[in-house]
């Protein structure tokens, strides 16, 4: 149960982060297209920041588990956004 928990936590901390960079490309794109966008943040050298800026939903999804008392979904969530956090600075070194 408890895996299972924290696999829907890993789940919901993806599905949040996909969301976010969706509309963080769609806000900052100025009319332009997601594939459009993200090839232009790679090219430019920010897709790490527009990344980290489609986390911001996971502290939403977060903090909602955490008022329902849902600690290890919330764990899930808290893995995934440390996961995404080490991927952004590895991906800045390189």
């Amino acid at each position: 149960m408890i895996k299972k928990d924290i696999f829907i936590g890993i789940l919901v901390g993806l599905i949040a982060n996909a969301v976010g960079l969706l509309l963080v490309a769609t806000l900052l794109g100025q009319g332009d297209d997601f594939t459009t966008v993200i090839k232009a943040a790679a090219k430019e050298g920010f897709l790490g920041k527009l990344i980290s800026l489609g986390a911001i939903l996971n502290l939403v999804a977060f903090f909602i588990f955490i008022r329902k008392r849902q600690d290890y979904r919330a764990r899930g969530v808290l893995l995934i956004t440390i996961f995404i956090a080490v991927f952004t600075f590895v991906f800045k070194l390189f």
